[in-house]
């Protein structure tokens, strides 16, 4: 075999071993759930246990746990000592429920609610049916409204993957122009009690369904943000609060179709001051994706819309065309140091935006 032939022959390879590394990853996530779902993380936070003690406190078999376990010390979630004993490891306190920048009830959600969707991509594809609607009978997030534990972990879930962002917003975007702020579809408040914290002039609104409110209450007083906040609930597609400077809505377009997404801008559009903003902190979709490793995360966030609630992540061009048709116009986007950009408009004046 000749140098070119040697050439491609490793490129094959390599390809070879990329492409397998995607059913590994598939699988190697259930590992983390599982850890999570069983607390493995928060035992070995209290220091090195045996196998024996870990399956007690946790429910599960000896033998089986001792494999799981060596599956997580792969990860560097955990370590196998030499007396036996596993200790945490580098990655593990991150699945720690209790840990300041904790992606435990990310894993518990992905493990729970969207594992299952994702073995149903097929007929997403097929169909151009939401794949939650299969299963549950739902494409929204009406089934939270009905079962406490699964809008618990989602709601937690958001509060985990906000706080990252939401520290690049304050950072990236002046909101000392603003003395009222309605956070759209908020969740439990973990945006809006970052930009309180950074703007002590401001009040804020937390506006979402009924099955936050009470999370919401709690991480707000907890924030000592009490005083200057409301919790508000209602549903997006029929009002929205109205009178405030500015209108945040972090990762909720994204999650509805075209002409959802246009009814819930149109409801901001009627509810905001003539000179106020909306800020729309959203993954902004390349034109085209390439074999990168940061365009793996757009890929995934909008299967996962399709899958889920049946939204998109869109792109530049698409947002322009979006708030355009909703009353408003897009004045600016700001990059941020996470995946998420800002994208700021302002309503049109010459637009009454009925509905």
């Amino acid at each position: 075999m000749g140098k070119s032939g040697r050439s491609g022959y490793r490129r094959r390879l390599g390809r070879i071993s990329e492409l397998m590394d995607l059913i590994y990853q598939g699988s190697l996530s259930q590992v983390a759930y599982v850890a999570a779902e069983l607390g493995v993380v928060d035992n070995l936070t209290r220091g090195p246990r045996r196998v024996a003690e870990l399956a007690a406190a946790t429910g599960a078999r000896a033998l089986s746990l001792r494999r799981l376990l060596r599956a997580l010390a792969s990860l560097e979630v955990c370590r196998e000592r030499r007396d036996g004993r596993f200790a945490l490891g580098p990655a593990g306190r991150l699945l720690s429920i209790d840990a300041p920048d904790s992606l435990a009830a990310r894993f518990l959600y992905w493990g729970r609610c969207q594992w299952p969707l994702w073995g149903n991509l097929l007929h997403s594809v097929k169909t151009g049916g939401s794949a939650r609607k299969l299963i549950i009978g739902t494409d929204g997030f009406e089934h939270l409204q009905g079962n406490a534990d699964a809008a618990a972990i989602f709601n937690q879930s958001r509060v985990d993957l906000t706080r990252i962002v939401a520290r690049e917003v304050v950072r990236a975007y002046d909101f000392a122009g603003l003395r009222s702020i309605v956070d759209v579809g908020g969740g439990h408040g973990a945006l809006l009690a970052v930009i309180l914290q950074a703007h002590p002039h401001m009040h804020g609104v937390l506006f979402d369904m009924e099955h936050a409110m009470e999370g919401a209450k709690a991480h707000l007083s907890k924030a000592g943000l009490a005083a200057r906040s409301e919790c508000i609930a209602g549903n997006f597609f029929k009002s929205v609060p109205p009178g405030a400077d500015g209108y945040v809505l972090k990762s909720v377009i994204h999650d509805w179709n075209d002409e959802r997404s246009g009814a819930i801008l149109r409801k901001c559009r009627k509810a905001i001051r003539p000179d106020g903003r909306l800020l729309l902190v959203e993954r902004i979709m390349p034109e085209r994706l390439k074999p990168l490793r940061r365009h793996h995360a757009f890929a995934q966030a909008d299967l996962a819309m399709l899958l889920g609630p049946g939204g998109r992540e869109r792109t530049e061009t698409e947002f322009r065309r979006l708030l355009g048709a909703s009353g408003f116009k897009l004045t600016r986007i700001i990059k941020t140091q996470a995946e998420h950009s800002i994208i700021e408009a302002a309503a049109k004046r010459f637009n009454t935006a009925r509905g």
